[in-house]
């Protein structure tokens, strides 16, 4: 995981108007930001994740991006060409308001539509943004490795799911669909799309997520019962009480 941070880089982008989370690189299935409600006009995508109505309408009661597992978009027609050995993965998390702190995690699902989206690129890290309404900083992971016990070949279709879970509880759901390639012919990863940034009030600070079972508080040391006096207090107890009467 120490690694890992020396990878993090930290950027910023004026790109993009009000939205959500944006995959900023190396793209996403689609845009994600502008649905939300209920639409019968024929606007929304084929095969798009929605809550389906006997009217034909699709809705969106929370926009598409609380939609699992894609931000109910359907699967690209046009994929991204991903390096087979693992790439970089950059994003924009704070287009919406509450994003001053979120978890993300990062998973493949394999195959041309997968099911299965559970296959962990990354363990779930924590971002600190510089405000808790909306700000346009982007981190980028150079990067990203396959998951474990996964060995692809050239030509293989896959999708790289990007969740982002905010302070208060939501899930934000944004997916690319990729095709591995030898990575000569994969776009290249250089300051316009993967850069870092100090500009103030875009900044992005990043934690470590972690468990532990030994841990205890400076303020509030781990109280240890003898076993004698816990056995011994009842006695006194009990005489202190003859005593009294």
């Amino acid at each position: 995981m120490p690694k890992l941070l020396s990878l993090i880089v930290f950027a910023a982008s004026w790109a993009l108007v009000s939205a959500h989370t944006v995959i900023t690189y190396p793209g996403w299935r689609g845009d994600t930001l502008h649905t939300n409600g209920t639409y019968s006009d024929g606007g929304i995508i084929p095969g798009s994740l929605g809550i389906n109505h006997d009217n034909g309408s699709i809705s969106f009661p929370y926009g598409m991006q609380w939609m699992y597992p894609c931000g109910g978009m359907p699967t690209s027609s046009n994929r991204t060409k991903w390096p087979i050995g693992g790439g970089t993965i950059a994003i924009q998390p704070g287009w919406f308001p509450g994003h001053s702190l979120a978890f993300f995690y990062i998973n493949m699902g394999y195959g041309n539509e997968p099911l299965n989206m559970s296959h962990v690129m990354v363990p779930v890290f924590q971002i600190v943004g510089p405000s808790n309404y909306e700000y346009p900083g982007t981190f980028c992971l150079p990067q990203v490795p396959l998951p474990a016990n996964f060995t692809p070949k050239i030509g293989d279709n896959a999708t790289i799911q990007v969740i982002e879970t905010a302070q208060h509880g939501a899930a934000l759901y944004n997916c690319v669909d990729i095709t591995f390639a030898d990575p000569s012919e994969v776009a290249e990863v250089n300051s316009s799309n993967c850069f870092n940034s100090t500009t103030p009030g875009q900044d992005i600070g990043f934690q470590l997520v972690f468990t532990s079972t030994s841990l205890q508080s400076a303020a509030y040391p781990t109280l240890e019962i003898n076993g004698y006096i816990s056995f011994l207090c009842p006695l006194v107890l009990f005489a202190a009480t003859l005593l009294w009467l």
